[in-house]
C-alpha cells in the first residue's frame, strides 16, 4: 500500500476527519505500508496538504472530501469570509483551539484547567473538553479574589506545584480588550499570559496594548500574541517529540 493510501484509509477509519496527531498515532498501525523515511510526520503533513480527496478544515485538522457533507452537518465547516463571524464558526474555532491547548499542555506534563462553562463542549472527535483536561477545578493557588478572577480564563496550564504557568485567552471574534482587562487585573501574579487568535488580529492586539490602561502590561512584556498557525506548528512539534526515545 502506498503512503497516501494509508493516510486516506486511516482518515476513513477515524470517521473521515482527524487531526495530524490522530493520523500520526494511527497510520503506522497499517502493516502493509512502509515508511522508509527519517521524517515520517513531515511526510504525513505533506500528504494531507497535497493529496486529492483530502481537504483542510482548520490548521491541523483534515477531512475526506467524500464525507464533507456529513462532516459539515456535524458542525466542522471550512471557514470563509461569509461564515467566519457566525455563531457556529466561532464556537467551533474556540472549542477546537481549547482542545489543542489542552493536548499540548498534557504533552508538556502540565495540569490543565477548563472553565466550568466549557467543560461539556465537544472536541472534533466527540470527546468533551473536560475529558481532555486534567483538573476538575481550580487549585486554591492564591487569594480567593485572584482565583475567582481567573476562573473564566479559556485555558490554564498549572505546574506540578499547583501554581499557574500560563493563562490562554482564545479570541476568534470577540473583543481582545476584554481579555486584556482580565490580564491587567491578574498582572501582579507571576504567570505567562497569552492571547490566541488569527494572525490577522495581531495589529488589533498591538493597538489595544498601546492603550494607557495597559501600560504596565506592555512595558513589562507580560502578554504575548500567539497565532492559530503558530499554535498548530507547536502542536505538530510536540507530536513529533512523542516519537523520540530521548528528548533533550
Amino acid at each position: 500500500m502506498k503512503q497516501y493510501e494509508a493516510v486516506i484509509e486511516t482518515l476513513d477509519k477515524l470517521g473521515g476527519v482527524a487531526t495530524l496527531g490522530d493520523l500520526n498515532r494511527e497510520v503506522f498501525k497499517i502493516k502493509d505500508c512502509e515508511w522508509k523515511t527519517k521524517t515520517p510526520f513531515a511526510r504525513i503533513r505533506r500528504i494531507v496538504q497535497q493529496t486529492k480527496g483530502i481537504y483542510k478544515i482548520k490548521p491541523g485538522l483534515y477531512g475526506l472530501e467524500k464525507y464533507r457533507k456529513e462532516i459539515e452537518d456535524r458542525g466542522f465547516i471550512v471557514e470563509t469570509e461569509k461564515n467566519k463571524d457566525s455563531e457556529n464558526a466561532s464556537m467551533f474555532n474556540h472549542t477546537y483551539y481549547q482542545g489543542i491547548l489542552l493536548i499540548i499542555g498534557k504533552y508538556r506534563k502540565m495540569q490543565t484547567f477548563i472553565p466550568s462553562q466549557d467543560k461539556n463542549k465537544k472536541f472534533y472527535n466527540g470527546q468533551s473538553l473536560h475529558e481532555l483536561s486534567t483538573l476538575d477545578g481550580l487549585p486554591p493557588y492564591s487569594y480567593p479574589q485572584i482565583v475567582k478572577r481567573s476562573s473564566t480564563i479559556d485555558i490554564i496550564w498549572f505546574n506540578q506545584r499547583d501554581m499557574p504557568h500560563t493563562f490562554f485567552e482564545i479570541e476568534h471574534s470577540t473583543d481582545i480588550q476584554n481579555s486584556l482587562l482580565k490580564f491587567n487585573d491578574l498582572q501582579d501574579f507571576y504567570v505567562r499570559m497569552t492571547i490566541v487568535a488569527d494572525a490577522k488580529r495581531k495589529p488589533e492586539f498591538e493597538m489595544k496594548m498601546n492603550f494607557h490602561a495597559f501600560d504596565e502590561l506592555r512595558q513589562n512584556k507580560r502578554v504575548s500574541f500567539l497565532s492559530y498557525d503558530a499554535l498548530i506548528k507547536q502542536y505538530e512539534m510536540e507530536l513529533e517529540k512523542q516519537s523520540f526515545d530521548f528528548v533533550l
